[in-house]
């Protein structure tokens, strides 16, 4: 009962201290409810004081920004699971209890903090079990937790890049080839242009300036003389 109230009483005075945090994103409100008092979610956002539950996230306030730290959509009735873009910063994410016949790893496209996923049993860890630390089936839900680099996993990422960049890891079981700084374009194949035209613009107003000092000089010259 102590534990309940004091739950109770930690809530209210975040969600008065954090008045701010009214805008909440959408997908903090794909169904009705909050976050479920003792879910994964609800452990990292009450451990740590400057987060707050806010619908069914918990959120931190992040450069004048809600950045979403937890995301519990366990048992919304949801049949499919399309777009959850605004959560990539989740580091958990709880989809359990749902009839969720099939999530597409591009889904959590981006999720490069999520290291705890919570999924109905019928479904696989995003990636597979390779682009995790741990995979188990446990009291009916799958969980998948600490979300391994794909670019460091099995080294092939890295070398499906192009020369001139380097491997980004994009998600469980996804990465992005990024340039390398003085590349760009198609395969990282072009070359960064020197700046003529900025060159040219400092070289035109340093000429300026010297020819203004010489002829000052040389009127001060002629008026001694």
């Amino acid at each position: 009962m102590f534990l309940l109230l004091s739950s109770v009483a930690w809530i209210l005075s975040f969600n008065g201290a954090f008045s701010d945090f009214d805008a909440i994103p959408q997908v903090c409100s794909l169904c009705g409810g909050t976050v479920g008092n003792g879910s994964a979610v609800w452990d990292l956002c009450y451990t740590n004081k400057s987060f707050v539950v806010k619908g069914r996230c918990c959120l931190q306030k992040q450069d004048e920004e809600n950045q979403i730290i937890g995301l519990d959509l366990k048992n919304c009735s949801l049949a499919e699971v399309d777009d959850l873009h605004e959560a990539y910063t989740a580091e958990v994410v709880d989809l359990s209890e749902n009839p969720l016949q099939n999530v597409s790893k591009l889904t959590f496209h981006g999720f490069t903090s999520m290291f705890f996923l919570v999924l109905p049993p019928i479904l696989e860890c995003p990636g597979g079990n390779e682009s995790w630390e741990i995979t188990e089936v446990s009291n009916s839900i799958r969980i998948c937790k600490g979300q391994k680099s794909a670019c460091n996993s099995t080294g092939e990422p890295a070398r499906l890049c192009p020369e001139n960049s380097l491997c980004q890891p994009d998600g469980p079981g996804l990465f992005q080839c990024i340039c390398v700084d003085g590349f760009h374009g198609y395969k990282c194949l072009r070359m960064d242009e020197f700046p003529m035209v900025e060159m040219f613009v400092i070289l035109g107003t340093v000429t300026a300036l010297m020819s203004s000092l010489l002829w000052a000089t040389q009127r001060r010259k002629a008026k001694s003389s």
